[in-house]
């Protein structure tokens, strides 16, 4: 066995100098039952404040961790103790989000979990909230479980990253959020979400059609790999420019200009920002 030899700093700069960046990533919720859609609505949550404004307003996501359930497998050669992986296990996951002064990102939540629960409300013999003899009674897992989640970790070039969309999501606990007149912060509020199972890499239609889903690298030749947010297959995240970078669109102008984020930290924020930053949605040190 040859002896080990240091490596030169020029080696190991162009691998530990480019290690990513846990400030940017993308969260969008996507809900496609009508009758949750319409509930959230009828509470003064619209669909674009879900699938556009709950993920700006995400401060703190965790991309998603999974693990292999094994047995123990005796016989197959003496004295020999094999162990194989039978199932795939999925954690959950937790985020945190700033209270926006409508307490409408808190509602979001808070009306999403009384949906689940909300199944004597509906029927011939349903109850109202205000009744004594009101119960709980769940609904159907198609009725609240979402399929288009999606969470999108990038670097600042807009050209590297990884996507997941979560199958079967949805709140499992809100977690009490305190409030003191000790001082004044920000609100949060932190919620546990569940899901069946996640795939990892692009996953709208017209990634599959371009083959580029599921983390493959290049296209086909003769196909193009629109990237990061093509709008083609419905994405309301932004669309791929010439250059491979991503361009979020003009909704943030709306949004940077809004009361919503008067709310956030100052140190999130430039001083200045310019027309471009704005169109590639740049907030200081963290990419919207």
């Amino acid at each position: 066995m040859p002896r080990p030899f240091p490596k030169r700093i020029s080696q190991i700069q162009p691998i530990l100098g480019n290690v990513a960046l846990t400030s940017h990533y993308m969260v969008e919720f996507g809900i496609h039952q009508k009758t949750l859609r319409d509930y959230l609505r009828d509470r003064g949550m619209d669909s674009r404040y879900v699938t556009e404004t709950m993920g700006l307003l995400c401060s703190r996501a965790q991309l998603p961790g999974s693990g292999l359930a094994t047995a123990d497998i005796v016989g197959n050669y003496q004295g020999v103790s094999e162990k194989m992986a039978h199932s795939r296990i999925f954690t959950r996951m937790s985020m945190e989000f700033y209270v926006d002064n409508s307490y409408r990102s808190l509602k979001f939540l808070e009306h999403w979990m009384e949906y689940i629960a909300s199944g004597s409300t509906t029927g011939r013999d349903r109850v109202s909230y205000n009744n004594e003899n009101y119960y709980y009674r769940m609904r159907y897992p198609s009725e609240y479980k979402s399929d288009e989640t999606r969470i999108t970790k990038f670097e600042k070039d807009y050209k590297r990253y990884v996507e997941y969309r979560f199958w079967g999501l949805f709140p499992i606990s809100l977690d009490s959020t305190t409030v003191s007149y000790e001082g004044s912060n920000i609100l949060k509020a932190t919620a546990q979400f569940h899901f069946d199972r996640y795939v990892s890499g692009q996953s709208r239609s017209i990634n599959i059609f371009n083959r580029t889903d599921n983390d493959r690298d290049q296209p086909p030749s003769g196909t193009g790999n629109r990237g990061l947010g093509d709008t083609s297959g419905g994405s309301t995240s932004g669309a791929t420019t010439a250059d491979g970078t991503i361009s979020f669109g003009n909704r943030f102008n709306s949004i940077l200009n809004s009361d919503l984020v008067s709310q956030l930290p100052k140190s999130l924020f430039n001083t200045t920002l310019s027309n471009n930053q704005v169109e590639k949605g740049y907030i200081g040190d963290r990419i919207i």
